[in-house]
Order: structure tokens, then C-alpha cells, then sequence
């Protein structure tokens, strides 16, 4: 009988995924925070502003003083983000503000073009600081490229989970993101225009496990543990799996815990014409999605810099659609022991006139969230000059990102 494993390679940075996904990236431990929502590490040795090498196991990205990645566009894709420990700060060009993390998976379709930005905010200033996310990239045929930009949040409490313990004790715990999964609810919908939605793409994520179709690719990605077994081959380092889709498969895990992230879907099958976080089926559209990009800055950018981290010392988590509607949620109980409210630090010559109250943060009404400008469309290759404060809330400013040049 033939191995379920049809192809392995060794976690590298991306890893290596299959159509229809494009990109997957398994992000970082950080140091402790510096009271700035920067890490308080140096920063000695690093290129800023483009720092991808993982000198000490971390990366600041594309960030200067906060780590992450501040305005950038995205075309003609999706991103689904899990964002299994730690914080993470968003914004976009449609007016959304969000701070989510402990489990959330947002999922954004980026469809004829969106303006996005992601920081990751260092709170603790006396431990460090894990994040630890995975950022998945899902092609979109060529049917929904120029579908209008849609996000949607799957708050950590909402995602159906399982766990599994076997006659020894030894549990399993099954997190489905996508897909449906035997003894599992249902999963919560995709966007409207994802590949997803269709029932005949297969697509599920799950972080951990015969697909529906003869055609479905699997992908296991093996990255905490020591040791397990697939189809009865052992492998003692992290890897990349390509697994047959029809096959039965049976995972043995080694002496201590480890952890997966299983994907799959049907491939799309389309041609693909891909620049960075442009993606499309042809060079023709991949030149105009610059093109519009330049022209456009995809309906402009509405907040007041690049990259607007929330200033404030709350762990709780929120968003706020496009709609105006709000969600709120609070932070795990763990994360809020022997917390005390922070002094915001001083942006522009203001500051907070007290520390903040992290009940009030708790209820806050919805006019007192951040709020987005009107949209004001930046003009091919001009510096934005910028030193106004974006703020949280009466007397709460927060970041200033130091502007950059758009792209050519």
C-alpha cells in the first residue's frame, strides 16, 4: 500500500503551501516591552524598517519602533490570521479599527483592493512578550479577483473546538477555523466571495486533522514536539507534509506535546500572476492593480499615519466594522493578574492627564474607539508629512509612525 505521505519538506520561512493558498508564516516570541509598545531589546544589528532575518528568534518587520507591518495594499486574495497568543492592532482603508489576539482568526478579503495595516503591540514591560500567529494567504479565483473587500471576525470564544482523550488520558484538542470536522460544530461562515464558501473547494483549516473530494490537498504542518508518527513513518524533526487527500491517516505522537496546523482545499487551477501582495491571473492585471494602487491608494487611506497602534494599556479586545458596528470582548482572565492600569506615554507634548481604567476600557461607548478620518487619496510617489495624534479616547494619543515613500 502506498504512503499517505506524498511529499515533505523542512519549516522554513514562509512555509511552502498549495494552490489555492499561497503563503503561510509562523510568527514570533518578543521580548519584553520597552513602555512604548516597543521591545525594550536592542535593536543593535537589525535593518529597520525591513527586518525579516529572526536575529534572537524575532523580527520588528517592516515596523520602526513598534513591530509589524504598517500601510500596505493587498489585491486580488485573502488573508486568514490565527493569532494564538499576544495582541495584534489593525486598521484599514475601509474604516475598520481592531485590537484582537488569545485565539481570534480574523479573515480578510481583499477582493478589487484594501489598504490594511497590522503592529504588534509589546505590553509587558517585565516578561516577554509572546506572539505566536499564523498569517495564511488564500488565492481568489479569478470570478471574485474584483469583488469588494469584505472582513470578518471569528472571535476565539465562537470558533467550534473539540477535544479528543484517549483510553490512556492523553488529550487532543481540535480548533476548526474552516471546514467541517466529525463530532465538531459547524464551522462559522467564511466571507461572501471566498473560496471557501463554495462547497465544492473543500477548504478547511484546522489546528490538527478522508477529505470530501478525489481531487482535495492536504497540507500538515509539524511545528512544536519532538517526535511523531504519520502513516507509520516516524519523523523527528519539524516538517511540512503533503498528505494524500483520500487516505485514512493515523498520527502517534512522541513523548511530549506536540502541535499542527492541518490545511486543505481543492486547488483552484487558474493561472497565476503574483507581485508581492498583489495577486491576479495575468501580468495585464497585475499592472493594473499598481496602477490603481498609485492612483488611487484604493480609495484612500483614512487614518492619520501608517501605522496607528492603540495607545492605551487594555488587553481587552474589540472591533469595529465598517458598518459602525462594535464588538467588544474581554481579555482571558489570565492576562489581567496583578495588572495595573499604565501612564500613556508623552506623543507631540500631550499625555494622558490619568492612567487609564481598564473597566472603563470594558465599556466603552462606541464614539469613544478610534475613529477614522474622511479618506483623503495620496498623490503617486508624495511623502504623507504627518504629526497629528490618533486618538483613543479625550487625552489618549497614540503611535506616530514615521512616514514612508509609497511604492513605485
Amino acid at each position: 500500500m502506498s504512503s499517505a505521505i506524498l511529499n515533505r519538506q523542512p519549516l522554513g520561512f514562509p512555509w511552502v503551501t498549495l494552490d489555492p493558498s499561497l503563503f503561510c508564516v509562523h510568527h514570533d516570541r518578543y521580548p519584553a516591552g520597552n513602555g512604548s509598545l516597543g521591545p525594550g531589546a536592542s535593536l543593535a544589528g537589525r535593518e529597520i524598517g525591513n527586518d525579516f532575518a529572526g536575529k534572537d528568534g524575532w523580527r520588528t518587520h517592516h515596523g520602526t519602533e513598534v513591530p509589524g507591518f504598517p500601510s500596505h495594499p493587498h489585491r486580488g486574495f485573502e488573508t486568514v490570521t490565527i493569532v494564538r497568543k499576544g495582541l495584534i492592532d489593525h486598521a484599514d482603508s475601509l474604516g475598520a479599527v481592531a485590537r484582537f489576539g488569545y485565539g481570534d482568526v480574523p479573515w480578510l478579503t481583499a477582493g478589487k483592493g484594501i489598504v490594511p495595516f497590522e503592529m504588534f503591540p509589546l505590553l509587558e514591560v517585565d516578561r516577554a512578550n509572546p506572539l505566536e500567529l499564523f498569517q495564511i494567504w488564500l488565492n481568489l479565483p479569478a470570478a471574485s479577483k474584483m469583488a469588494e473587500p469584505h472582513s470578518t471576525m471569528f472571535w476565539s470564544e465562537d470558533i467550534p473546538t473539540q477535544v479528543e482523550i484517549d483510553a490512556d488520558g492523553r488529550t487532543t484538542h481540535i480548533s476548526a477555523i474552516a471546514g467541517g470536522l466529525a463530532h465538531v460544530n459547524a464551522p462559522l461562515p467564511p466571507p461572501p466571495d471566498s473560496w471557501a464558501v463554495r462547497s465544492e473547494a473543500d477548504v478547511a483549516i484546522w489546528t490538527l486533522p478522508a477529505a470530501a473530494g478525489i481531487d482535495t490537498k492536504r497540507s500538515l504542518y509539524f511545528f512544536k514536539g519532538a517526535s511523531i508518527v504519520v502513516d507509520g513513518e516516524t519523523l523527528e524533526s519539524h516538517m511540512a507534509l503533503e498528505l494524500r487527500g483520500t487516505a485514512n491517516v493515523e498520527f502517534v505522537n512522541g513523548d511530549v506535546e506536540s502541535e499542527f496546523l492541518l490545511m486543505q482545499e481543492k486547488p483552484i487551477g487558474e493561472a497565476l500572476a503574483q507581485h508581492g501582495p498583489f495577486v491576479m491571473n495575468t501580468r495585464q492585471e497585475l499592472q493594473q492593480a499598481f496602477a490603481d494602487y498609485q492612483r488611487t491608494h484604493f480609495d484612500g487611506w483614512p487614518w492619520p499615519d501608517d501605522g496607528p497602534v492603540h495607545r492605551e494599556a487594555s488587553r481587552d479586545r474589540f472591533a469595529r466594522h465598517v458598518d459602525g458596528q462594535v464588538d467588544t470582548r474581554s481579555a482571558p482572565l489570565a492576562t489581567l493578574v496583578d495588572r495595573r492600569p499604565a501612564r500613556v506615554s508623552e506623543c507631540n507634548g500631550q499625555r494622558a492627564s490619568k492612567s487609564l481604567d481598564f473597566d472603563a476600557l470594558c465599556t466603552a461607548a462606541p464614539e469613544s474607539l478610534p475613529t477614522a478620518r474622511k479618506p483623503v487619496t495620496k498623490p503617486k510617489n508624495i511623502r504623507r508629512q504627518t504629526s497629528c495624534v490618533f486618538a483613543y479616547g479625550a487625552g489618549r494619543p497614540l503611535h506616530r509612525h514615521a512616514c514612508r515613500e509609497a511604492a513605485p
